[in-house]
């Protein structure tokens, strides 16, 4: 999983448009006016929306405890 996506500390609930506006958030606004680092934001941020789809595949597939 991304060290980037566990700092934000989301919870594998959240629709991935919320996932990017808390990550746009967090980023300093000098980050974002930076015109040369576009595909690096680009390509943080497809790397944040693969960890949340991976938490929340791993959240879909938990195996129910087992009754006795």
């Amino acid at each position: 999983m991304s060290r980037a996506y566990l700092n934000l500390g989301l919870p594998p609930g959240l629709s991935n448009l919320a996932v990017l506006r808390i990550a746009i958030r967090r980023l300093h606004p000098d980050t974002l006016a930076v015109r040369s680092w576009r595909e690096a934001r680009k390509r943080y941020y497809r790397e944040l929306l693969q960890a949340h789809a991976a938490a929340r595949n791993a959240v879909e597939h938990r195996q129910p405890p087992e009754a006795n």
